[in-house]
């Protein structure tokens, strides 16, 4: 039976589902910022993508010359974490490997989502400990939808650095290598619902590793920072009132995809018994 875990501070309070070690609300000065939800629109909030972000081609990938089938994100979403650690600002959540587990995903791990809060940001950290005796492969990211009352249209999103937008385009349901331009040398994108008609904004060659989701007419801003992930997606569905904020490790299969696991782009490879760590914290 799933349950909620409360961690706190003087700035935020923070819930946390062992479903999925999934955040379900996060509340600053008296006002809910995440999504809260809604099974009509997505009932999803702050899925954790393990061992996968996106989808893969024909749902299959071949290692060791065995074909494996995994569904889009990964199982970590839908799993029971077990809670290792629960403090008043900090909590950690354990996920191990199982016989089901290794039948899609041939490896032994312990996957821990580290939730710790100081001031006003949230700290969300991701450690991957390999158990094999052999390489493990994998992909990890955050997918935190903020609530946006005013609608999408209302906000956009900043870059720290003047970035030349190029947005991987979808084809027969499959990322692209083709791209888009949405803009050169600017570090503010206003939002706009026909950018989510297909599906995200797919942005792979950002040199920004810190960006926000900023209210035009209020000035407020979520910020995020998200070192050590080289692929970021803006992802809403059009008329809806959330914008998620998506920094991912690897990317989603593209239409080219030979399903060669170890080949997948930004694929992270852990040596037998070493623990590899991604952070990304968000700040209100």
């Amino acid at each position: 039976m799933s349950e909620l875990v409360k961690i706190s501070n003087d700035f935020l309070k923070v819930k946390i589902s062992t479903k999925g070690a999934e955040l379900k609300s996060i509340i600053k000065d008296g006002r809910e910022r995440l999504w809260q939800g809604d099974p009509d629109v997505w009932s999803g909030q702050a899925p954790v993508l393990f061992p996968i972000c996106g989808g893969l081609k024909d749902g299959k990938y071949i290692l060791d010359g065995k074909e494996y089938f995994l569904e889009k994100h990964g199982f970590a979403k839908k799993s029971e974490f077990e809670v290792e650690t629960a403090e008043k600002d900090r909590a950690v959540f354990l996920l191990k490997s199982t016989a089901e587990t290794i039948e899609k995903y041939p490896f032994e791990f312990e996957f821990r989502a580290i939730f710790s809060l100081e001031d006003n940001k949230l700290k969300v950290q991701y450690a991957i400990t390999n158990l094999a005796s052999k390489d493990m492969y994998c992909g990890v990211g955050g997918h935190e939808a903020y609530s946006c009352p005013e609608g999408v249209e209302a906000y956009s999103i900043v870059f720290d650095q003047a970035e030349d937008l190029y947005a991987n385009l979808i084809e027969d349901g499959y990322v692209s290598r083709k791209t888009q331009c949405m803009g050169k040398a600017i570090k503010e994108l206003p939002l706009k619902n026909e950018h989510f008609a297909i599906d995200a904004i797919i942005l792979f060659n950002l040199k920004s590793r810190k960006s926000a989701l900023k209210n035009m007419g209020t000035g407020e801003m979520v910020k995020l920072d998200f070192e050590g992930h080289d692929f970021f997606l803006i992802w809403t569905k059009p008329g809806a009132k959330y914008v998620c904020l998506e920094p991912w490790t690897t990317a989603p299969d593209f239409n080219d995809s030979d399903y060669d696991f170890t080949k997948k782009d930004g694929i992270i490879i852990i040596p037998p018994l070493k623990t590899e760590t991604r952070t990304h914290v968000i700040e209100f």
